[in-house]
C-alpha cells in the first residue's frame, strides 16, 4: 500500500466515526480476563470495567490486559474481545497492550510474572550482560509470543536512567550509563517492531519520558511524596538521550512520566500536562510523530480494594477531571492511560471548550498505528492452538535460562584455590542451603540441614527495602539501600561458621559492605531462578555479568549524591562494569 493510499484509508475511517467513537480512541484503560478466556465482568474492587461496557458503550478501542492465564485462554479471550468490537457499528478492532510479562518481577502495578511465557532476566540483567544483539533477540521472542495471543502494544521498554539508586523502578531500566541505555533501548525496538511498524510488529511504548530516574529523595511518582523530579546536577539532557535514540529508531509510541520537574525552566506540573515537555521537546525538538500516552490514572480518582487512589495529576490537583483532560490535550497528549472517560471529551466539545479538530488530530495518530499493525485487515484474530505452541516453547525457555545464567555477576571470589567457598564449587561437597534452593542443589551435591555439618553454605538474599503500608505502596521497594540493623545476623553467623557463597537479587543497588569481606564469594543477580544460578555455581555456565550501576559503600554516600547525575559516587564499593570471571 502506498503512503497516499494509507493516508486515504485513515482519513476515510476517521471521517465515518462519530464524536463518541473518536473520543473512545483517546483512552486506554485496564481490563481483566475471565476463567477459560471468558470476557470478565466488572470488578469494582479492582477498578476494572466489563468488556461489554468498555467496547460497546464507551467505544474504547485500546485496553491494557492485567492478570495472567494460559496461552490458549489468552488467545480465546482476545478473539472474543475482537468479536465484540466487530459487532459494533464500524467494527473498529481493539488494540491490546500489556506491561512486561517475561521476567520474575512481583509488582503487579508495573509487570506480570512470566507464567506461561518464557522467563528471562529483568532489564537490569540484560544491562549486566551488555549485548545489544541478545536484547534484540529477546525482544523478538517477546514479539512472537505477544503476537500469538493478540497483544499488539508493549508498554515497555523503559528508557529511564538509574541515576538515583533508591528509585523503586530501577529494576526495569537498562542501568546507569546513558549511552548504553540508549543502545539497548534501540536494540529492544528492533526486536519488537522490526525495521518498520507492520502486521508482524508489536508497537513499543517507550517510557517514562523525559526520563523517570532523577526522582527527588528516590521516591516514586506513583505517590504524592515522590511527585518531584530534580536536576541539581544540570543533567536533564542525559535523561532525554535514550528517548531521542528511541525516536530516531522509530519508536511507535511514547508514555509520559508522572513526575513534575522542579528547579528547571519547564513549568512545575506533571509531564502529562507540561506543554514545554510534550510539544516543545518531544514533538518539535525530537521530531516525534507517533502516539503520546499518559501514564496510568492522571485524570480521575479511583479506589483499589477499598483503598482510595487519587489521580496522579501532580501540579494540577486543583483542577477537575475535565480541566485536567483539557490541559493534557493542550500540552500535546493523544491518549490517556488507565482511564475510560470519553464522556469528558464529548461534553467538552459540545460545550465549545474543545474543538473536534483537536480530537481528530489524536484519533488520526491512534488509527494510523491500528492500520499499520494490520488489525483492521487480516490480523484481527489469532489461533489459540498456535498460541499454545508458540508461547513459552522449549527453545524460548532455553534461551531465557541461558540469559539468566549469563547475567549472574561475581563480585568477590575466595582467593585460595581449592577452598570450599571458591567458585565454581567442586564436586563432592556437603552444602548447606535454605528454601527452594535445597532441592536444586541436591541434584549435584550432598545437602545437609545444619551449617556446621557443611563444607560450604549457599544463601540467596534480596536487596533491602523499607516496607510501606498500602496495597499499592507495599509493592514498591523504596527507602534506604542498607540492610536494617540485625537483618544480616543469621547470614553472617553462617558465614563465620562455614565458607559461604551469597547471591543477592538486586532490584536496585544495595549497600553490600557488611557482606563483602565476610563471605567466601559474593554474587548478584537480576531475576534468576534457582536452576540457572546452580548451573553457574557448578561451573556449567560462567558468570558473565558486569555491574550495570555503581554499588554504594554506605547510605551516607547515597544521600551525598545528586539524583540526576550518573556515576557521581567518588568511592563506590563496586564500580560500574565490575565483574569477575572464573
Amino acid at each position: 500500500m502506498s503512503n497516499a493510499q494509507f493516508v486515504h484509508r485513515v482519513e476515510a475511517l476517521l471521517g465515518r466515526m462519530s464524536l463518541p467513537e473518536k473520543a473512545g480512541l483517546l483512552f486506554h484503560p485496564m481490563i481483566g480476563i475471565g476463567p477459560g478466556g471468558a470476557l470478565a465482568p466488572a470488578d469494582p474492587d479492582a477498578g476494572l470495567l466489563a468488556a461489554v461496557d468498555l467496547v460497546t458503550r464507551r467505544h474504547i478501542r485500546h485496553v491494557n490486559l492485567v492478570g495472567t492465564a494460559p496461552a490458549g485462554d489468552l488467545a480465546r479471550w482476545h478473539n472474543r474481545l475482537q468479536e465484540l468490537a466487530a459487532s459494533t457499528r464500524l467494527g473498529v478492532p481493539v488494540t491490546v497492550s500489556t506491561d512486561p510479562r517475561h521476567a520474575r518481577s512481583a509488582n503487579p502495578n508495573t509487570a506480570a510474572l512470566a507464567g506461561t511465557f518464557s522467563a528471562w532476566p529483568e532489564p537490569l540483567g540484560f544491562a549486566a550482560i551488555g549485548d545489544p544483539d541478545l536484547v534484540r533477540r529477546y525482544a523478538d521472542t517477546v514479539r512472537r509470543e505477544y503476537l500469538a495471543v493478540g497483544i499488539r502494544v508493549a508498554l515497555h521498554p523503559q528508557g529511564d536512567l538509574a541515576t538515583d539508586p533508591r528509585w523503586p523502578r530501577v529494576l526495569g531500566t537498562f542501568g546507569e550509563h546513558p549511552a548504553v541505555v540508549g543502545e539497548l533501548v534501540t536494540a529492544y525496538l528492533r526486536g519488537l517492531q522490526g525495521p518498520v511498524l507492520g502486521p508482524d510488529s508489536v508497537a513499543a511504548m517507550v517510557k517514562h519520558f523525559p526520563g523517570g530516574g532523577p526522582t527527588r529523595h528516590g521516591e516514586d511518582p506513583h505517590f504524592p511524596y515522590g511527585a518531584e523530579q530534580a536536576y541539581p546536577g544540570g543533567r536533564f539532557a542525559d535523561h532525554v538521550g535514550p528517548f531521542a535514540a528511541a525516536v530516531q529508531a522509530g519508536a511507535a509510541q511514547v508514555m509520559l512520566g508522572y513526575g513534575r520537574p522542579v528547579g528547571t525552566s519547564c513549568p512545575s506540573v506533571g509531564f502529562a500536562f507540561n506543554q514545554d515537555v510534550v510539544t516543545g521537546l518531544l514533538r518539535r525538538r525530537l521530531g516525534f510523530t507517533g502516539v503520546i500516552c499518559t501514564d496510568w490514572g492522571v485524570l480521575t480518582d479511583t479506589s483499589f480494594r477499598g483503598e482510595r487512589r487519587p489521580a496522579r495529576a501532580w501540579g494540577v490537583e486543583h483542577l477537575d477531571p475535565a480541566q485536567r483532560l483539557l490541559a493534557a490535550l493542550h500540552a500535546g497528549v493523544d491518549q490517556f492511560g488507565g482511564e475510560a472517560r470519553p464522556d469528558l471529551v464529548v461534553d467538552l466539545v459540545r460545550a465549545g471548550r474543545l474543538t473536534e479538530q483537536r480530537v481528530d488530530t489524536s484519533a488520526r495518530r491512534v488509527l494510523r498505528d491500528k492500520l499499520r499493525l494490520g488489525l483492521v485487515d487480516q490480523h484481527r484474530y489469532v489461533d489459540p492452538q498456535r498460541a499454545e505452541q508458540e508461547v513459552g516453547n522449549a527453545a524460548a525457555r532455553a534461551d531465557g535460562l541461558a540469559a539468566q545464567r549469563a547475567c549472574v555477576t561475581l563480585l568477590r571470589n575466595a582467593v585460595a584455590p581449592g577452598r570450599p567457598g571458591r567458585l565454581p564449587l567442586a564436586a563432592g561437597l556437603r552444602v548447606y542451603a535454605e528454601g527452594s534452593l535445597r532441592q536444586v542443589l541436591a541434584a549435584r551435591w550432598t545437602v545437609v540441614t545444619e551449617p556446621h555439618r557443611a563444607d560450604v553454605a549457599v544463601l540467596r538474599l534480596a536487596a533491602p527495602f523499607q516496607r510501606r503500608d498500602g496495597q499499592v505502596e507495599a509493592y514498591f521497594h523504596a527507602g534506604p539501600l542498607e540492610f536494617p540493623p540485625g537483618a544480616l545476623g543469621r547470614t553472617l553467623a553462617i558465614a563465620a561458621a562455614v565458607p559461604t557463597v551469597v547471591d543477592v537479587y538486586l532490584d536496585r543497588p544495595a549497600v553490600l559492605t557488611e557482606l563483602a569481606d565476610r563471605v567466601a564469594a559474593l554474587l548478584v543477580s537480576f531475576g534468576v531462578d534457582d536452576a540457572a544460578l546452580v548451573d553457574v555455581l557448578a561451573g556449567q555456565a560462567t558468570p558473565d555479568g558486569r555491574l550495570p550501576f555503581d554499588l554504594p559503600r554506605s547510605q551516607r554516600s547515597v544521600l551525598a549524591g545528586q539524583p540526576d547525575v550518573p556515576f557521581d559516587d567518588p568511592d563506590p564499593l563496586f564500580r560500574y562494569g565490575h565483574g569477575l570471571a572464573y
